[in-house]
Formats: structure tokens, C-alpha cells, sequence
């Protein structure tokens, strides 16, 4: 029988959001239904409240999750009733080229439920990056539940559905940051700080972190950072990196801003031959002009980093390993905890930059 239960929903463009009463179908073939447990208040739902991901309102808000499979569908196999799971929103297909060619995380076909969640009236939502979970349940595929270690929480363990993760990964998957290297990281909020734990789980030797809030470049060195960089007070970016490494640059540079001026402080303030990513978003607008002599001559690699270029099934119960033994700090990116009806000063915290995680639990 379907079931109805409370859910977070952005109904227009900027209004605030409200809890409504949603109905969650029973799971059809390769889909399940998920308890919801913990779920982190991510700067995307922020976006989609505010229409810069699409217009398809209303929206069911909430995707960095964690809970419990209470159903699946026919021809279900990889989850089961009772599984502790993560949700991504990156469920892998397993058919496309890039899966056939051993690049899953690359998927051109990731799946999502077939069945929509709906209000009460039958009005049909669409749910945040196909997962919904500001929700007391919800109805995703099966291919985008994890199965991990029931023994962390589920308030840390939600967190790497999504920026964690695309931190993390944007150092260790997308940069290949590797032992002894230099590492500079452009914005230090939820995103880059986990860039900066990536880097030092990696064994980075330097690891520089910039950001024009002292409470971001604080957060960054509880993480692993071993430099800061105050950009509100620092004329050039770009010689700051330079003069903390030799005058070379960092080997590996990570924009976690997204921003026209920010990638091209990433662009140069990286080594002869270094590696820039980009994790942060841009808009459709921006646009960057370099000399291409400069493209060229300085060589290297240039990356845009995808959900940390993850592969859940590898990646979360290994993250989740390295947690329990203590070589992980997820706890520090949890800065308070909240129920489903603080969402709203939850997203003004955020944008005001006085939270790295403000976590909901159900």
C-alpha cells in the first residue's frame, strides 16, 4: 500500500520551504523504498529552491542521506529489507560505453526511480538529484542505495551521498593527489574541506587552503590543512601558493568555488605540469579567456571533477571503513544537528556561511 509521510517541498521559485504530506508508492521492479534517517542540507537543494537547477516545481528537497531499505521492488537483488544504506545519485547502469569500458563513474545512463512521489492531491514532485530524502521515507532505485557498515551514524554516514564525497574524490579519484605532493584548495566550505581530508588521506605533504572566511580557513586546518591562505587579505592568490611552495605552484590545485576568477588562480597557481579541478558549479554564463600559449605551455592537466568522480559501490564502504578506524574524521563536517522543520534557517545559515553540515535527523 502506498504510504504517506511528511517531506520537505519547495513549491515555487524562492518561496520558502514547507512540509506537506507526500505519498511514497510501494516500490515497482528495481526500485525500493527507504527509511530515511539522517539527511545533510546541501547547497544544491538550496539551488533547486531557488530555480538555478530547473523549473520543474515542486520540489522534494534532500539528498545527502542515509537510512534503511523497508521495501524493494520486483527483480531486486543488490539491496535487501533491513540494509543500512547511503543514497547516490549516481546509480550506475552497467551497459553504457563508458560502463563497458571500466569507467562507471562516468555512467551516461544513471538511474532513477520510475514512479514519482506525489502531494496528496496527486500533484506529481520532483525529487532533489532523483532522491528526495527531507522525507520520512522515500521511493529511490535500488541501484542508488549503498549498503555500509551499519556501525556509523547515520548522521556522518549521509554526508558522503554528496559534497563529502565529491570533496574527497575531487582530491584522491579526479586529482590523484598522492604522497609527498603539494596541494592547494580554492574555497573551503563543505565541498573543499573534504577536499582538504581527501589530500591529507592521501598523504599530501602541503596542503594549502584559501578562502576570504577565517571560519572556513579554521574548519580547513581542523581537517588537514597545513597552510591557510586569507584572500581577503592577500593581494595575489597565485604568488601566496607560489611562496609557500618554492616558487613553484602546487601540484594539484582544486576549485571548489567555480567561479571564472577562481579557476584561473587554480590555473596558475599550480606547478609546471600540475593538475587543476574544478568541483565547484558554475553557471551557464560564466566563460574564461586564456592566452592558449599559456594552455599550452604550461602543460598538465586541466579536470572538472564529477561527484568526485565516485563509484559508490567502491567508494562508501571503503570511506566508511577508513571512518570507523579513526582515519577519517566525518564527525567534523556534522556542525549541528536539526529536525525536518528547520530546513529553512538551515539554508540561511548556510548562505551565510556559519555551518560546514547542519545535518536533519528523522
Amino acid at each position: 500500500m502506498p504510504q504517506t509521510v511528511r517531506g520537505v517541498i519547495a513549491a515555487a521559485k524562492d518561496a520558502p520551504v514547507r512540509i506537506e504530506q507526500i505519498v511514497v508508492p510501494d516500490p515497482g521492479p528495481g526500485e525500493a523504498v527507504v527509511r530515511v534517517q539522517a539527511c545533510g542540507v546541501c547547497h544544491t537543494d538550496l539551488h533547486y529552491r531557488q530555480g538555478g537547477i530547473n523549473d520543474e516545481f515542486p520540489f522534494l528537497l534532500g539528498h545527502e542521506a542515509a537510512g534503511v531499505v523497508e521495501a524493494v521492488g520486483p527483480g531486486v537483488d543488490e539491496v535487501a529489507p533491513g540494509d543500512y544504506v547511503i543514497l547516490n545519485w549516481r546509480a550506475v547502469c552497467g551497459q553504457c560505453r563508458a560502463c563497458r569500458r571500466g569507467r562507471p563513474w562516468y555512467c551516461f545512463a544513471t538511474a532513477n526511480a520510475t514512479q514519482k512521489m506525489t502531494l496528496e492531491d496527486g500533484t506529481e514532485l520532483s525529487p532533489a538529484l532523483g532522491i528526495g530524502a527531507f522525507a520520512d521515507k522515500t521511493l529511490v532505485a535500488a541501484g542508488q542505495c549503498t549498503k555500509v557498515d551499519p556501525a556509523a551514524s547515520p548522521a556522518v554516514a549521509g554526508l558522503l551521498g554528496c559534497g563529502v564525497m565529491a570533496g574527497l574524490g575531487a582530491a584522491i579519484n579526479t586529482g590523484g593527489v598522492t604522497r609527498g605532493d603539494t596541494v592547494a584548495v580554492i574555497g573551503c566550505g563543505g565541498v573543499g574541506s573534504a577536499a582538504v581530508a581527501g589530500a591529507r588521506l592521501a598523504g599530501a605533504a602541503k596542503i594549502i587552503a584559501i578562502d576570504l572566511d577565517p571560519r572556513k580557513l579554521a574548519w580547513a586546518e581542523g581537517l588537514g590543512a597545513t597552510d591557510t591562505v586569507d584572500a581577503s587579505q592577500v593581494g595575489d592568490v597565485v604568488q601566496a601558493v607560489r611562496d609557500l611552495t618554492g616558487g613553484f605552484g602546487a601540484d594539484v590545485v582544486i576549485d571548489a568555488v567555480g567561479r571564472p576568477e577562481t579557476w584561473k588562480q587554480a590555473f596558475y597557481a599550480r606547478d609546471l605540469a600540475g593538475t587543476v579541478v574544478m568541483v565547484g558549479v558554475p553557471t551557464p554564463e560564466m566563460t574564461v579567456e586564456l592566452p592558449l600559449i599559456d594552455v599550452f605551455g604550461r602543460g598538465g592537466s586541466l579536470k572538472s571533477s564529477w561527484y568526485g568522480d565516485c563509484l559508490p559501490s567502491r567508494d562508501f564502504p571503503l570511506l566508511i571503513d577508513l571512518y570507523l578506524q579513526g582515519r577519517l574524521d566525518l564527525d567534523a563536517f556534522v556542525t549541528e544537528t536539526i529536525s525536518l522543520d528547520q530546513v529553512e534557517p538551515a539554508f540561511d545559515k548556510m548562505h551565510r556561511g556559519e555551518v560546514l553540515r547542519s545535518v536533519v535527523l528523522l
